[in-house]
């Protein structure tokens, strides 16, 4: 019989101290104890700060020229990922494929788990085949343990392709030989041992986040602190693409919905409209030239 490697020095197997009688609390003190622990997430966070300052500067420019932010992992780590990338496209108005989301065992273990798969080395090789990598995109593999052959193994077939990539781990591991940075967030051992659904996947989330949305930040895909490329397709996103188009232009609640109206939706067209006071023809023209960038236009 062979035995699967021996885990339990990894601080995100580790039993919590604090933890340990967690059956004999009531509902009180268990809201009261998850609630401590959950602020080593921000802990977490603050340690990984540098590094990922470092990752996203450095992949910034393959960005911004078109390249992809790839996430691979399993389990929770590929459920983060996929949840990450599925809310670019409405957030930001790019393309479904502008960021990616892969996990173990496709799209079917984001609802049933398929925990086999991660320990697959080529897990991914046959979806990020299909991506045609370039060296313009960047791909981080994710995993709690910082063990996961799926996840490792994407990070090396990433690297060979000439794409920047990284780990995003939890636990203090060395940097793979294929990992050209590290992202460490440290959260400690879990208030249920071994469940990093908990504070390594809070921290996860809220890590990608921040990459993801400083990624677009820089690519020019929001102005000021809104989220200009929203389009109106429905009554909430048409509400806050009127509020937005009224910030920027001045212009009262009712004529900001006509501005969108006239801009098929595009908050960002009918900002340049009204600002610049010129139709939508040339409104689109001029943001084309500007590579879509409303700071380009408006701060003269």
């Amino acid at each position: 019989m062979t035995l699967p490697p021996d885990r339990s020095h990894l601080s995100t197997e580790q039993r919590n101290p604090r933890s340990a009688a967690l059956h004999t609390l009531n509902a009180a003190g268990l809201v009261a104890l998850m609630n401590a622990e959950n602020r080593a997430v921000f802990d977490a966070l603050d340690t990984a700060a540098p590094a990922m300052s470092a990752f996203i500067a450095d992949v910034e420019a393959g960005f911004v020229a078109g390249g992809r932010l790839i996430y691979v992992g399993a389990g929770t780590s590929g459920r983060l990922g996929v949840l990450d990338a599925s809310e670019a496209p409405p957030t930001f108005q790019v393309e479904p494929g502008r960021v990616v989301g892969i996990i173990a065992g496709g799209d079917g273990a984001l609802r049933k788990s398929s925990e086999g798969k991660e320990d697959e080395l080529d897990g991914a090789k046959a979806e990020l085949d299909a991506l045609r990598l370039t060296s313009r995109d960047a791909l981080i593999g994710i995993a709690a343990g910082g063990t996961t052959p799926y996840a490792l193994g994407a990070i090396r077939f990433a690297k060979a392709a000439g794409v920047r990539t990284a780990l995003m781990t939890c636990v203090a591991v060395a940097k793979p030989v294929d990992a050209d940075h590290l992202l460490l967030l440290p959260t400690g051992p879990e208030v249920l041992t071994g469940s990093t659904r908990l504070k390594a996947g809070t921290a996860t989330k809220l890590a990608l986040n921040t990459i993801s949305t400083a990624l677009m930040v820089r690519a020019g895909k929001i102005y000021g602190n809104l989220m200009v490329d929203v389009r109106a397709t429905n009554a909430k996103l048409r509400d806050r693409a009127a509020r937005i188009v009224a910030t920027l232009t001045g212009l009262d609640r009712p004529a900001s919905f006509a501005a969108l109206d006239r801009a098929d939706g595009s908050a960002k067209t009918a900002v340049v409209m009204g600002r610049l006071g010129i139709d939508r023809a040339e409104a689109e023209r001029r943001l084309t030239a500007a590579d879509g960038r409303l700071d380009r236009l408006l701060d003269r």
